[in-house]
């Protein structure tokens, strides 16, 4: 353990920051896929499952939402930090100067104590898995980009007359109201 529990970590994130939460992360399309604090009770649960290192837990949690969000570096070994001063986590550097981290009782303790805070978190990482997942659906991708550019090449090659213009908004128009009733 690195410090006391009271005591800020190197990077600023000490008991109180983690108490008030944290910073908030985005997935795909900007929208908030873990709450101010969330990563730190998933970090806590996978190390719960295992001990690990902190590339193998920011590749955990992408792979958990199918590639739709991977947390950076720089939120992880904070919150990693943070959670060695609770007493919630501990490391131990290897013969490479990596740190395998793992949870301490006092973690698992926080973790049973958090459990349906961390249920909706989970639950929240596998709709953003199952929305990625449809979002990135092969068949989907290469019809879009198919339409992308036709229209690209159609709206580049001369220039539209207002029928042209008024047909192709039409055949748009018709495609997003048969795709809404699929």
């Amino acid at each position: 353990m690195r410090g006391q529990k009271d005591h800020v970590g190197r990077h600023g994130e000490g008991r109180h920051a983690l108490e008030r939460g944290g910073r908030g992360l985005h997935g795909e399309g900007g929208k908030r896929l873990f709450g101010h604090g969330d990563i730190r009770y998933v970090l806590l649960a996978l190390l719960a499952e295992k001990p690990t290192y902190g590339y193998e837990l920011i590749k955990a949690i992408e792979e958990r939402v199918q590639g739709a969000y991977a947390p950076s570096p720089g939120i992880v070994y904070p919150t990693l930090a943070a959670l060695e001063e609770l007493g919630y986590a501990t490391s131990e550097t290897n013969s490479e100067g990596k740190n395998l981290y793992s949870v301490t009782p006092q973690g698992k303790a926080f973790l049973k104590l958090n459990k349906p805070i961390l249920e909706k978190i989970f639950a929240r990482m596998s709709h953003a898995a199952e929305r990625h997942k449809r979002t990135e659906n092969p068949q989907l991708v290469r019809a879009i980009e198919n339409l992308k550019l036709a229209l690209k090449l159609k709206s580049g090659s001369s220039e539209l007359s207002d029928g042209q213009i008024r047909s192709i908004a039409g055949i748009l128009d018709r495609a997003a109201e048969e795709i809404e009733k699929c």
